[in-house]
């Protein structure tokens, strides 16, 4: 492989990669012509070696500079022969009293040779399989070697006939002009550095150092077109040494998924880079992807801003396309921030007035948007025990000065659509600002505690699954006699929690000791049964929220209303399965009859009186769930009577369909809204009506994405057993309790 020589022509740079090793043995001489480079990239040890006895002619043509690139932070070691300073710079000066050259380190790592040497000597080329190029694999390397090590090229220039730029291509404008010329540089791979741009040309070249690449683009006259008018120059660069890309803007990934997005709003930030980096080969990072995401959702959804000032229009709309429903904004009078927001669609309204069970359950979840807020849902249950939401609030916090107006609406909705206010039974959490709102505005009604709220509590108070799984049981119980069993049981295993559990008045929350009708529902559940789709709608803009909302309500009516018709039975499904299985219970018991309307209804757990005309049973299990118990069921049984028609109305077929005969009609695009309100007006004044965001933003860090329930966080402990004082909730090697 001996007398090889290597030339290099003119403009032309010899580029190493990573791993790859330059070799120069003895009496071998590298000659460069005018204007050539070798480059070695950062990060890399390089190790220069020269031989002791040997003369090396590094000879340059006249007046050209020529350098040998090292990256910063190498190594360079010099053998016998030659002088290392601190600066770093390689420097070849003939001296008059010596015929070896001195090659000497500077801190630019420049190989300076001065230019009265000359070009003699061989040159041998040669890759070896381990990626070093040397004159002779076989050679020994103890003798002149120059080691070289460079930076590896992780986007490799190609070519691609739909990315190719052509003189006299035209463009609608300069943004398509760029656009086209950013989409290029990705595709290709290389970076672009823009020298010139504005209204009338635009100028741009290759980033990288050395590369003669560019290009000039010009605007015709009279027309917004540009037209590319020169490309000076082929890319010399290899490509791009780092994995991201200098045009890959937050814009540009918006671009590039918005088709996706659209069909699939639930595209995940994690999935934008996985296909970005797949399309494309460019890795980005997170938050990129999550502002590009935004960036689209906010063009087509609006942004934040635009959701709080269009809310007046968005209540008249509701109004004008669902008569008889109620929806008002209310904004702080000083900056017109803000401040309250009630929804109530008239067919809810309807179906809960005639046809839902007297049962009401609050409960309040908080938005996941850009502005912090509140969203309060008042929400029935229709026959079949299946949620039936009556209204909305949304607040800018949530405070008990808010739940009291809350409350207060929802009041006035019912007292304007029915004659006489049914007395009903409510369920909430024990906030105080619900305590007082429902005593203010609903007197008459049982007010009872969630289980939920209340179980929560306990638990996070003792923390013993045991004593949260009586402390439910002891809710369920029907009778006085099982619930003080339960509590005597809690108080066996610990004193504290039973007196923490007779602080509160059963009446609030034991089934034994309640007042009001509740049909076997201990808790609201409202915010964790609508967990599905209620989370997504929390975090849009608060008009989109709310239409989300809407949407869903409309397709349950709908839904509802279309299964009901199908249904042949006189009992919605959930009633009938109850009743049947009372029929099969009723079968072995003995009835002895008292009356025309009392009965002693006899069966193993004991005896149990029935009085068919107050309907209400000893076991209190017909008053308490609205339906026949199987003692009741007995006792109409033997009577000849039937069992349907002494059940609450509500859990009729007929009455269900009642409840869902309303509709909620569809909103128009909130294009053809001001369209609409020139024809009413009343809404020109709601149009005049500005509302500001609320003050208050969401704090930083990542939300909470899915509600614990507490039943499941309880199943999923294991109850933990004391060895040494036979308690639970503990270990021996933390037990306290004396012995």
């Amino acid at each position: 492989m001996a007398n090889n020589d290597l030339i290099l022509g003119q403009s032309h740079s010899l580029a190493l990669g990573q791993n790859q090793t330059l070799v120069l043995g003895h009496n071998h001489n590298l000659g460069l012509t005018q204007n050539h480079e070798l480059d070695l990239g950062t990060g890399h040890d390089h190790h220069l070696g020269l031989g002791q006895s040997h003369d090396h002619d590094l000879g340059l043509g006249h007046s050209h500079d020529h350098e040998l690139d090292l990256g910063q932070s190498h190594d360079q070691e010099g053998d016998v022969g030659h002088s290392y300073r601190h600066g770093n710079n390689l420097t070849t000066d003939r001296k008059p009293d010596h015929d070896d050259h001195e090659l000497t380190l500077s801190e630019n790592n420049v190989l300076v040779v001065s230019e009265n040497q000359e070009l003699d000597g061989n040159l041998e080329l040669a890759v070896v399989d381990n990626q070093e190029m040397g004159i002779d694999p076989a050679r020994d390397l103890q003798q002149s070697q120059v080691l070289v090590s460079l930076p590896p090229v992780l986007q490799f220039r190609n070519s691609n006939p739909s990315y190719e730029l052509a003189v006299g291509q035209e463009f609608p404008d300069v943004k398509s002009c760029r656009r086209a010329l950013r989409d290029t540089a990705i595709a290709l791979h290389f970076e672009i550095q823009t020298i010139k741009s504005d209204k009338t040309r635009f100028t741009a070249k290759c980033a990288s150092e050395g590369c003669p690449w560019r290009i000039h683009a010009a605007k015709l006259p009279g027309v917004p077109t540009f037209t590319i008018r020169t490309i000076h120059g082929t890319h010399t660069c290899g490509g791009l040494y780092h994995l991201g890309h200098q045009q890959a803007s937050v814009q540009w990934v918006a671009h590039s998924v918005e088709q996706r997005l659209r069909e699939n709003p639930n595209y995940k930030p994690k999935e934008i880079l996985e296909e970005i980096h797949r399309v494309h080969g460019i890795t980005l990072s997170y938050k990129q992807a999550w502002r590009g995401k935004e960036r689209i959702m906010a063009a087509m959804r609006g942004s934040f801003e635009e959701g709080y000032r269009l809310l007046p229009q968005y209540c008249e709309q509701i109004k004008q396309t669902n008569p008889g429903s109620i929806a008002t904004v209310y904004g702080n009078p000083t900056d017109s921030c803000f401040q309250r927001l009630f929804i109530s669609f008239q067919a809810s309204i309807y179906g809960f007035l005639n046809a839902c069970r007297p049962l009401l359950g609050l409960d309040r979840t908080f938005l996941k948007s850009k502005y912090l807020g509140t969203l309060l849902l008042a929400t029935g249950f229709d026959g079949d025990g299946a949620l039936f939401p009556l209204a909305f609030g949304v607040v800018d916090e949530e405070t008990d000065e808010n739940w009291m107006w809350f409350l207060s609406e929802l009041h006035t909705l019912l007292e304007i659509y029915t004659e006489n206010m049914p007395r009903l039974t409510i369920l909430s959490d024990r906030q105080k600002g619900i305590v007082d709102g429902v005593e203010a505005n609903f007197p008459t009604a049982f007010h009872g505690f969630c289980m939920r709220h209340l179980s929560e509590s306990f638990r996070k108070e003792f923390n013993n699954t045991m004593l949260v799984n009586l402390l439910w049981d002891a809710a369920h119980a029907l009778t006085v006699i099982e619930f003080e069993a339960k509590i005597l049981e809690i108080e066996e295993i610990s004193q504290d929690a039973a007196y923490w559990i007779r602080r509160i008045p059963p009446r609030l929350w034991a089934t034994a000791y309640f007042e009001g009708t509740r049909f076997g529902h201990l808790t609201a559940n409202i915010v964790e049964s609508l967990n599905s789709w209620l989370l997504e709608a929390s975090g849009l803009p608060i008009i989109q929220m709310m239409e989300c909302i809407r949407r869903q309500l409309m397709t349950w009516f709908n839904e509802r209303r279309e299964t009901s018709m199908q249904w042949t039975s006189i009992l919605v499904p959930s009633a009938e399965r109850c009743v049947a299985e009372a029929l099969e219970c009723a079968r072995t018991y003995q009835v002895l009859r008292a009356n025309e309307a009392e009965f002693e209804v006899i069966s193993q757990e004991g005896t149990n009186i029935v009085d068919i005309r107050n309907r209400c049973c000893l076991c209190r299990g017909w008053q308490l769930y609205g339906l026949p118990c199987a003692h009741a069921v007995a006792a109409l049984l033997s009577c000849r009577q039937n069992v349907h028609r002494f059940t609450e109305s509500c859990f009729t077929v007929a009455t269900y369909r009642k409840a869902y005969s309303q509709t909620i009609h569809p909103i128009p695009d909130r294009s053809l809204w001001k369209e609409s309100s020139h024809c009413d007006p009343n809404a020109n004044k709601a149009l005049d009506v500005i509302i500001h965001p609320p003050k208050s933003l969401k704090p930083p860090g990542r939300p909470r994405k899915k509600r614990v329930r507490a039943e499941d966080r309880g199943r999923a402990k294991r109850v933990v057993h004391c060895s040494r004082c036979n308690q639970t909730g503990h270990f021996r090697t933390t037990c306290a309790a004396p012995i």
